[in-house]
């Protein structure tokens, strides 16, 4: 299968951050208003999407209030990039080859920083991704290339390649 099948079977969207997506799930039960101070107005308690990442492509480094968690499905290997000031830059693989080191699924934390690139030329990623608190673009934001370099100026190279 190719790109191109699941991006028409699944009915997909192209993604600000880049590849393309469509939300599967929105819960309908809401998260008050400053349960979490962070969210000053109600969430969903989760949301969920397909999300599917060409090759040659990629998912520019962005940062959102809530976890989010990545569920492999189809195609190969998904570098997720993650940055923050404790743990410095964090390479996850996502995929089904745990001989190599790639997990089927992966967390990533609330606010830091994260970018994403399939492996291999050719091909493409199928993946599915779980927010809770729901996502809400009011909580998105995308990285700056020159912000991210001055805050991590030893992935200078790597924000150049995931960033607008």
């Amino acid at each position: 299968m190719t790109a191109e099948y699941w991006i028409e079977k699944l009915n997909l969207s192209p993604h600000p951050e880049g590849g393309f997506y469509r939300e599967t799930y929105r819960s309908l039960d809401l998260l008050p208003e400053n349960t979490i101070d962070r969210f000053p107005s109600d969430r969903n308690i989760a949301t969920a999407i397909y999300f599917l990442l060409p090759s040659g492509k990629f998912s520019a480094f962005h940062r959102i209030f809530s976890d989010e968690l990545w569920f492999f499905h189809a195609g190969t290997t998904l570098l997720i990039h993650s940055l923050d000031r404790i743990n410095g830059l964090q390479t996850h693989r996502l995929g089904l080859d745990l001989d190599k080191g790639e997990q089927p699924q992966i967390t990533i934390p609330a606010r830091y920083w994260f970018g994403a690139q399939v492996e291999n030329s050719n091909s493409y990623a199928l993946v599915s991704c779980t927010v809770a608190p729901g996502f809400d673009f009011l909580d998105f934001e995308m990285g700056k290339r020159e912000k991210l370099s001055e805050e991590y100026p030893e992935n200078k190279e790597l924000i150049k390649k995931l960033t607008y």
